[in-house]
């Protein structure tokens, strides 16, 4: 998908690219998000990731990005199969989550159909420096533009899936490594501002099990 941010002073609102199950509720809630934080005329924006799976989210990595994602259009995507799932910026992967454990005790989103959605609303509640900045409806219309969408993936209807090609790249791509693993590293690296399996204050010194698995 290609996206242009909302530009000038967006603080308080969030532009979302993301999939989510079908009916998305409880302990059976899986989604995968890409949302972007919007700011005051001047500061970047935070691009907030987060993984669901099994009702449970708490898996947040946040980003800079390297470019000025209002003055024209960036390509973002999300690869989701049963190896992993992997967010991608301009063709840099900037985020990889593993399926790590076939007996399921580190949880991945594996067991129901998604749909992509985006959206641009108000969350002035907690985007901007965590709720302090609030929208200025003055500044209103907020437009951010989507265009160039692409899709490939299993089709599911009639309460079945069907995968015509396995082999397609999408399906039967492994764990990141070569170019791509030095891209997102260098990604990670310079540009990313929040890790979750870095705030072990948080978890009150216990880490979801997945921070040592190279999540």
């Amino acid at each position: 998908m290609n996206i242009k941010l909302v530009p000038g002073n967006s603080a308080g609102t969030v532009t979302s690219f993301y999939v989510q199950q079908l009916k998305s509720e409880g302990n059976s809630w899986d989604e995968v998000d890409m949302e972007f934080l919007g700011n005051t005329s001047g500061d970047p924006y935070v691009l907030h990731t987060n993984i669901f799976t099994k009702g449970m989210g708490n898996r947040e990595q946040q980003f800079y990005l390297w470019f000025d994602p209002t003055t024209d259009f960036h390509t973002y995507s999300i690869t989701w199969n049963p190896a992993h799932i992997v967010l991608v910026v301009d063709k840099k992967p900037i985020r990889e989550y593993r399926n790590v454990d076939p007996n399921n005790n580190v949880p991945y989103p594996r067991d129901q159909p998604m749909k992509l959605y985006g959206s641009l609303w108000n969350a002035d509640d907690w985007a901007t420096r965590g709720g302090s900045v609030k929208t200025d409806w003055s500044k209103a219309p907020f437009t951010a533009s989507f265009n160039n969408y692409t899709a490939d993936g299993c089709v599911y209807a009639n309460g079945a899936s069907s995968c015509p090609d396995k082999t397609a790249p999408w399906y039967s791509s492994e764990l990141i490594d070569g170019d791509d693993l030095k891209q997102m590293q260098w990604v990670q690296k310079n540009y990313m501002i929040y890790n979750y399996c870095d705030d072990s204050n948080r978890f009150h010194g216990s880490l979801p099990a997945e921070c040592g698995r190279k999540n």
